[in-house]
């Protein structure tokens, strides 16, 4: 098989995304399968899954700007920054007007430095951080610069906060719930996560990750963005009105 190309996969709760590499690489009977960044299983949402010659330019597609929708639960602190995790404080939450939230959320825009979560797929010295922080090491963990575009404010509970986020390569949402937290003063994690876009790619045209096991390869063919050669992926991947262009030819 010589096809290379890209699936907008629509990730479902529950299973990690090589579960869906997997299962893509199975279906498709072909080995040069990955994904181009990780959604924890928590999250579900877009995820795009490279295939054949076009995964030489997986670093291209995961450059891109990321768009999140997420639930913030206030009032809680747990190990892995989201309600997975082992509860490590619990804090009073005050009754916060639309504006204090608001006011505070401007600190987060623009350039920002965050921890890489302990608990994620993130490598140090060749080895997953996950897994060292299942042993208990103490590891430090060196910050990183990521770019916030945009935050809004979806819905705020008493008890929790709604956003969408639109932010760059590399960015963490559950460290940014825990700076949230922390600057409300009462602890935040992630109660809910949904990655809804990655650069043109969109939920809209995703292929529903839990029909995955019902479909067969011309199925997958059909539903993939087809690239004809190496250049043609590396155009695509660099321009987002020829991806759009593309998209539109398949519908």
């Amino acid at each position: 098989m010589n096809e290379n190309g890209l699936l907008n996969i629509n990730k479902q709760t529950g299973v990690t995304s090589y579960w869906i590499v997997d299962k893509v690489k199975k279906i498709l009977k072909i080995r040069k399968v990955g994904h181009c960044g990780t959604l924890d299983p928590i999250a579900e949402g877009v995820l795009l899954v490279l295939f054949g010659n076009a995964t030489k330019f997986q670093s291209q597609f995961m450059s891109m700007r990321k768009t999140y929708r997420t639930r913030l639960s206030l009032g809680v602190k747990t190990d892995t920054g989201d309600i997975t995790g082992k509860v490590l404080n619990e804090r009073p939450v005050e009754k916060y007007s639309y504006e204090h939230i608001s006011g505070m959320l401007e600190r987060f825009k623009g350039e920002i430095k965050q921890l890489t979560p302990i608990y994620s797929a993130a490598k140090y010295n060749g080895k997953r951080l996950y897994k060292l922080a299942r042993l208990n090491m103490d590891i430090k963990r060196p910050p990183r610069f990521v770019t916030i575009h945009r935050i809004d404010i979806l819905h705020i509970g008493s008890k929790s906060i709604e956003l969408r986020i639109k932010c760059s390569s590399g960015t963490y949402i559950r460290s940014l719930a825990e700076d949230i937290g922390e600057a409300l003063g009462c602890g935040a994690t992630v109660e809910y996560l949904c990655r809804e876009s990655v650069g043109p790619f969109n939920l809209d045209s995703a292929v529903n990750g839990k029909n995955l096991e019902t479909l067969n390869c011309a199925d997958l063919l059909r539903l993939s963005v087809n690239f004809k050669n190496d250049t043609g992926c590396s155009i695509l991947a660099n321009d987002k009105s020829l991806f759009n262009q593309h998209l539109l030819s398949r519908i």
